[in-house]
């Protein structure tokens, strides 16, 4: 748990007897989110400054959301089922599920629950701490629209931005990839990018519009978080085309002239988040369909999203795993914490 800004703690649970529904399970390894974690880590999320009103979904001044200490770190979990309840049927001891419960060593789902989170046998069970900035991904991509034979440029190559290159190269599209950091091109391109561009090389809009005769990529993904890269989107898509924004932008976002190809190229810019999908597909997906999907599509291997887990390190070493991160060590994309076998 973090007690103040950049201050982690070990805190001890209760372990409390099961209901008859329920099952408990043994964290195995849990995923680090550099985006919205850090952004807890840091104090910089709006959750921690400003109160957020549910009824009217707008952040208003006054007593923030989010006090210390913040127990809610960490939503990349999988782990394998140690007990279950005496009513229940449809799970077993030794089944491995995926889930977003934090940084802990246990936790207790319902059983529902825990069968709507399987990891098919056999599989690595690491594919599971993939489950929800996977859906992240696919969410973004769903809300891109994408076309086959689209030409789509990410912006941003971190392990968001990795996994919407692949989903929408795998919707179709001709894909490239952008990010300062030769390492996370290196991967994008490893892991199937049609290529990539290195933006502080050149203007990835001259580079786009010259090879498309003027026209422009037909969708831009900003996945990135910084208020450049944004803006250098809205130059590269095409007139009267979408740029998603998928990025959390913390505080204000500098740098972005409005009046300039916003305006004039009629760019339609989209915000995907996971808090839900658009009204036009909510009849068929769900947060749950796009969690289970996302881990379906690694067991079915169309997904290749293990490669992206570059540190792996013990609970115990949580604190220093987080000042790197902080940092902001480039040689980093999926870090993980591992429970090891102690219960």
């Amino acid at each position: 748990m973090l007690t103040a800004v950049r201050q982690l703690a070990f805190e001890e649970l209760s372990v409390n007897p099961l209901g008859p529904g329920e099952v408990r399970i043994r964290t195995l390894v849990s995923g680090i989110s550099a985006g919205t974690e850090l952004s807890q880590y840091r104090g910089t999320s709006p959750f921690m400054n400003r109160q957020w009103d549910l009824a009217n979904r707008v952040f208003r001044d006054g007593e923030p959301s989010w006090s210390f200490p913040v127990r809610n770190l960490g939503y990349e979990e999988a782990g394998e089922i140690v007990e279950t309840g005496a009513a229940v049927t449809r799970v077993r001891v030794g089944d491995r599920v995926f889930g977003t419960w934090g940084h802990r060593t246990v936790q207790v789902m319902a059983e529902a629950d825990a069968a709507d989170r399987l990891i098919p046998g056999g599989a690595d069970p690491r594919i599971g701490i993939f489950s929800h900035i996977g859906a992240v991904a696919l969410n973004g991509v769903h809300d891109a629209r994408i076309r086959m034979g689209d030409l789509v440029v990410v912006f941003g190559l971190g392990v968001p931005g990795q996994i919407v290159l692949q989903a929408a190269r795998a919707s179709g599209a001709t894909v490239i990839g952008v990010d300062p950091v030769a390492s996370r091109r290196a991967m994008a391109e490893q892991l199937g990018a049609d290529r990539t561009l290195d933006p502080t090389a050149q203007s990835i809009a001259d580079i786009i519009k010259g090879e498309t005769g003027g026209r422009g990529a037909d969708i831009c993904i900003e996945v990135s978080g910084a208020a450049p890269a944004l803006a250098e989107a809205m130059r590269t898509v095409a007139y009267a085309s979408r740029v998603v924004a998928m990025g959390f932008f913390q505080g204000e976002a500098r740098g972005l002239q409005l009046g300039d190809e916003f305006h004039h190229n009629r760019i339609e810019l989209i915000s995907s988040q996971i808090s839900g999908v658009a009204p036009d597909a909510s009849h068929r997906w769900s947060k749950l369909r796009l969690w289970q999907t996302a881990v379906r599509l690694q067991h079915e291997q169309r997904l290749n999203l293990l490669p992206l887990i570059t540190d792996t390190v013990p609970f115990a070493d949580a604190p220093a795993l987080f000042e790197r991160l902080d940092r902001g060590d480039p040689a980093i994309l999926q870090s993980v914490l591992d429970f090891g076998a102690a219960s």
